[in-house]
């Protein structure tokens, strides 16, 4: 390319920037914008992953304390010791659940 072409090509690209600055200040400030959403949403990632991990572990020991109530309970032992019993005792408050539900 001859240094005249290269020398109107680079007054030409000087004169686009010069003659935009509403342009430009519009690209300046959503850049700032992008650059603070993104930092907005990076710290709430971080919060919502930080009480996700609390909740999962809350859940887990909660889950351990009634699988250890369930185990020590009179309500299991009846079931295992006695399952033809419990098994109409469960179809009979179905049943009556459901004749309930379909009067209203």
């Amino acid at each position: 390319m001859s240094p005249s072409k290269q020398a109107s090509k680079d007054t030409l690209k000087k004169n686009l920037t010069a003659e935009h600055p509403v342009a430009d200040k519009l690209k300046d400030t959503l850049h700032g914008s992008v650059d603070t959403l993104a930092e907005k949403v990076g710290t709430a990632e971080e919060t919502i992953r930080e009480t996700a991990q609390s909740s999962s572990e809350t859940l887990a020991a909660k889950q351990n304390e009634l699988e250890a109530k369930w185990n020590t309970s009179t309500v299991k032992k009846y079931a295992t010791e006695n399952p033809v019993v419990t098994a109409g005792i469960a179809f009979s408050v179905g049943m009556l659940v459901s004749a309930f539900l379909k009067r209203k």
